[in-house]
């Protein structure tokens, strides 16, 4: 009776810590996903962006006037608001006299320059709810504008999600490249970036070995994915996942739970990159964000 009672206990026992290991995970994934949802409504979140206009050599007018060689929406900003002239990949911000456009927080300087390509950020560019800066891909560069009162900041509560599964995290090894290198990624203009690798990610779902390539993004891992449910519940272009940097021995964790999806699901004025024919998984890896259709 005593054995019995024992084993009992230990059961007890175990399906306790089980449960608690799963109620600790749950709470880790929804802290995850509020994150998320606080970051996509911030400033410097992807709700908020409102066009995306590249220059042409020499001066670009803008403002709300479809007269402009830049539309800004309408309503946001006067019809004449100035003008971009780009000359040698520098920027020049023209605005027009009364117009109380801002760099840096304070109002423009006449004929200030906001982007060189000798920077490695742009001037900070605002007009009341409005804030801009120049971006630069390749050989393209343009306006990114922002609307800080967009209303999608303010109706959006989060993406819909595959259900939470810890089983969906997973062991891997990385392994590293033997020399230098970098891969290819195409981003949504079809232009080609090199980006620097840091190996190769290998792990096995369901007892069948798959690898991802890895690269950097400022200090993390960073993986840009595929997988059999784009185009179907998940966005087309794949989704994005950080994964911790391994320890000594090339291990740590990949959570799919974590998979997020890129800034083009929520803006068509973003330019992102695609996963890379080697990292789209040939099976559905049913964790993480499911594609925005919140328009």
């Amino acid at each position: 009776m005593l054995k019995i009672n024992g084993a009992l206990f230990f059961l007890f026992f175990f399906f306790e810590i089980i449960g608690q290991t799963n109620s600790n995970y749950n709470e880790e994934i929804e802290h995850w996903k509020m994150e998320r949802v606080n970051f996509l409504k911030s400033e410097k979140g992807w709700l908020n962006l409102v066009g995306l206009f590249w220059l042409e050599e020499g001066k670009n007018s803008f403002g709300s006037a479809i007269t402009n060689n830049i539309v800004f929406p309408k309503g946001s900003i006067v019809a004449k608001a100035g003008n971009f002239i780009l000359e040698n990949q520098t920027v020049t911000l023209d605005s027009k006299q009364g117009v109380a456009i801002k760099v840096h927080g304070r109002i423009a300087k006449p004929n200030e320059i906001v982007f060189s390509n000798a920077a490695t950020t742009s001037a900070p560019i605002s007009y009341l709810s409005l804030n801009w800066t120049v971006i630069k891909r390749e050989n393209k560069i343009g306006i990114r504008l922002r609307d800080f009162n967009s209303p999608l900041v303010k109706s959006f509560t989060g993406t819909d999600r595959f259900p939470t599964d810890s089983n969906w995290k997973i062991n891997a090894i990385l392994e590293a490249p033997t020399s230098p290198s970098t891969i290819p990624i195409t981003n949504v203009l079809g232009q080609i970036i090199e980006m620097k690798l840091l190996g190769k990610l290998i792990f096995k779902i369901n007892d069948q070995s798959f690898s991802l390539d890895v690269v950097e993004e400022e200090t993390k891992l960073f993986v840009i994915l595929g997988d059999a449910t784009n185009k179907k519940e998940t966005y087309g272009g794949g989704r994005f996942m950080y994964i911790p940097k391994p320890d000594a021995r090339g291990k740590t964790v990949i959570d799919f739970n974590k998979a997020f999806n890129p800034p083009c699901v929520f803006t068509p004025y973003a330019t992102c990159p695609l996963p890379p024919k080697q990292n789209i998984l040939p099976i559905p890896i049913t964790a993480g964000e499911k594609t925005f259709n919140g328009y």
